[in-house]
């Protein structure tokens, strides 16, 4: 289920096929699932899952997609005794059905979502209070973030179509995963609903002089769509196929605006949702493990995640019973050890009236009443939900990554608290400090603290003369003299490039070190986008550090201008 408007609106999920940690493309079924057919989860341990799979097949069973590397096997199977069955099986550690409903028809040959037509781009850039309140307009200023880093989107879609998108959208690693399989045919991971477009341009829309600007306007945007249709669900299937896919191409953040239906909490003394939360959790690490940093919305039922008795929505793809709960229960993916849990906070930084809460589950908060951004169709609209403010936070770990290239998902996640602003509440259920509470954990995010946290400079050099860049022309240079640095230069120079340009695709970029060895830092492409605002990491330790170094920049394409505005070394 998203996590997007006041009301509890249906959403999606992603499914994946990998064998050893490669994903596969899987090619659409022919025929529909036979009534009755159910999803499963079979749980052995990684790289194990050989015998299980055996087992599926000889008990009434068939493999729907296997991910070998965290020991999780999708299963369908129609027989009631399925699961008993698969539990006696040697090697499996947990069997669990994932709905309790049948596998819908529409597994078998998933429509492509529509593309809609566009709307006329709207005109102006008007500066909304969420990033201001964020600090994100002054970041903008600093750095835009860096074309090199991706952001997942893991929801309903993205329509890639939209002029605030469509400049950082990137088709090439996008895909879906509804229905509990990969799908990389174009057009897979188009929206079906609204929910997954407006958040992917709260993260990154384009800085285009139209519409609206995200918080890391300079970054990549990959949808993965979770969202089954027409039920609208996120089933785990999805959400373990998602994070698999993530991991294996290399995302640095994920936004996962959501809970994995059907179950509000999965609790561990049952044995279906007790391998749901196995599953989950070992493909979050996964993800992790590849370097990505997953942000997640805490959700909007106003719950106190530290403090949990009652459930009375669950499950939400059939008939929901009211049931007691506990603190072992848990809510995925927000609650998943490594995901960053994001609270909602109105304009004036109290709490969302319908944000969850919770001491130690609450990680960080950002705005998410009346949040405006695109929709599909080239339109743009407001909504209101932790889904909302989450895309805030995963903009501002972008631009983190951006700033720090080599942080870990970590790393980013201390930085994300440090740099986080304090926020007092006084509502009788907040407890904590006002350096971290139960309402908004370390505080409100802040997008400028992160462009403004790059290494330390132990020795910083930098040229802020503007240089033009003929179209079509010669290479021009920018030259930096570093003195007074021992040795040789580090593994680790940061270059901090900002050029100003129409068309950032036509411009080819080198350091040339003093003895005019030449370190490519930007090759040229089809990438429209404007300017490079980016800091790229050189390994320089063969160059001695003092002498000339320079930026050479070459335009390989006619029609569009710019020039050098300024650029620094750091060693």
């Amino acid at each position: 289920m998203f996590l997007g408007s006041r009301s509890r609106l249906r959403a999606a999920v992603i499914a994946a096929a990998v064998g050893a940690g490669a994903l596969t493309a899987a090619t659409p079924a022919a025929a529909a699932p036979a009534a009755g057919t159910r999803a499963y989860l079979v749980i052995t341990a990684p790289g194990a899952t050989s015998g299980a799979a055996t087992a599926v097949s000889g008990n009434g069973g068939s493999v729907w997609t296997s991910y070998d590397a965290i020991g999780v096997i999708v299963a369908h199977s129609g027989a009631a005794d399925f699961a008993t069955k698969m539990r006696a099986v040697s090697g499996v550690q947990k069997v669990g059905a994932t709905r309790t409903t049948d596998v819908p028809a529409e597994s078998a040959n998933p429509p492509i979502p529509a593309n809609p037509s566009q709307a006329t781009p709207a005109t102006g850039e008007p500066l909304r209070s969420d990033m201001t309140q964020i600090g994100a307009d002054k970041a903008w200023a600093v750095n835009t973030g860096s074309s090199s880093v991706t952001v997942g989107v893991l929801d309903t879609g993205v329509d890639d179509q939209h002029a605030d998108l469509k400049p950082n959208f990137d088709s090439a690693n996008s895909a879906s995963c509804a229905y509990g399989k990969l799908d990389t045919r174009a057009g897979s991971w188009r929206d079906t609903d609204t929910h997954g477009t407006h958040v992917a341009g709260t993260i990154a829309a384009a800085k285009n002089g139209s519409g609206m600007v995200g918080v890391a306007p300079g970054v990549k945007i990959a949808s993965v769509r979770i969202a089954e249709k027409p039920s609208g669900l996120f089933f785990p299937e999805n959400t373990i196929c998602a994070m698999v896919f993530s991991g294996d191409r290399g995302f640095e953040v994920t936004n996962n605006s959501y809970y994995t239906d059907p179950w509000l909490f999965n609790c561990p003394d049952n044995a279906d949702q007790d391998a749901i939360l196995e599953g989950v959790k070992r493909a979050v690490a996964y993800a992790e493990g590849k370097g990505v940093l997953n942000v997640a919305a805490a959700g909007n039922e106003n719950y106190n995640l530290a403090n949990k008795s009652r459930d009375a929505t669950s499950p939400n793809d059939s008939t929901p019973v009211t049931r007691t709960v506990t603190n072992a229960c848990l809510s995925v993916p927000t609650e998943v050890a490594g995901v960053v849990s994001v609270a909602s906070i109105s304009s004036t930084n109290t709490k969302s009236s319908f944000s969850n809460f919770g001491t130690d589950k609450i990680h960080i908060a950002a705005p998410g009443d009346s949040v405006y951004s695109t929709v599909p169709g080239g339109r743009y609209g407001s909504k209101s939900g932790t889904s909302m403010a989450s895309p805030h936070v995963a903009g501002v770990a972008a631009l983190l990554k951006s700033t720090n290239p080599t942080a870990t998902p970590a790393q980013l996640r201390t930085l994300l608290a440090g740099q986080a602003d304090d926020l007092n509440c006084t509502d009788s259920r907040c407890s904590g400090t006002t350096a971290k509470n139960n309402f908004f954990g370390e505080g409100r995010v802040d997008a400028l603290a992160a462009v403004g946290t790059g290494t330390p400079p132990g020795n910083s050099f930098e040229n802020t003369a503007d240089v033009n860049i003929p179209d079509n022309g010669a290479a021009v240079t920018s030259p930096i003299t570093v003195s007074g640095v021992t040795g040789n230069a580090p593994a680790t120079l940061k270059v901090d490039v900002n050029i100003v340009h129409t068309y950032r695709g036509d411009l080819v970029i080198d350091l040339i070190a003093p003895d005019g060895t030449a370190f490519r830092l930007k090759n040229s492409g089809s990438d429209s986008a404007d300017n490079v605002v980016a800091t790229y990491t050189v390994n320089a330790s063969g160059e001695v550090a003092n002498g000339t170094w320079k930026l050479q920049v070459k335009d390989v394409a006619a029609q569009d201008t710019g020039y050098v505005n300024s650029w620094k070394l750091t060693f």
